[in-house]
């Protein structure tokens, strides 16, 4: 947004437009309606891919076998495979918790009307 001139304290009515040259640098037009949900979903796609394309190198690039305990269990696995699973779980918790969460303030709502 570019920075307005101080105001005078007598006001001006013979001023005329402004020529192009007088206007001050880096604006633009009149400012950009907001995006729609269709551009939203296609910017959250795109990264989604890109995220996948990121998960997809990290599993190729490591393939190893890593020694895994969990509640008395224990294995080996491919690293990637054990830090996928482990990202999963954790999306998991952070589904149900945000889940309880909205239904919490949902009830809250609907008993406020």
């Amino acid at each position: 947004m570019p920075v307005q001139p101080a105001s005078r304290s007598t006001p001006v009515h013979d001023r005329g437009p402004v020529a192009p040259a007088e206007r001050a640098t880096g604006a633009t037009g009149p400012a950009r309606a907001s995006g729609t949900r269709t551009s939203a979903a296609w910017s959250g796609i795109c990264v989604g891919v890109l995220v996948l394309v990121a998960l997809v190198v990290f599993m190729l690039q490591n393939t190893g076998p890593v020694a895994v305990s969990f509640l008395g269990l224990s294995g080996t696995a491919p690293l990637a495979l054990t830090l996928l699973i482990a990202g999963l779980g954790v999306g998991i918790v952070v589904l149900v918790s945000a889940s309880l969460r909205i239904g919490q303030l949902r009830r809250r709502a609907g008993a406020r009307r």
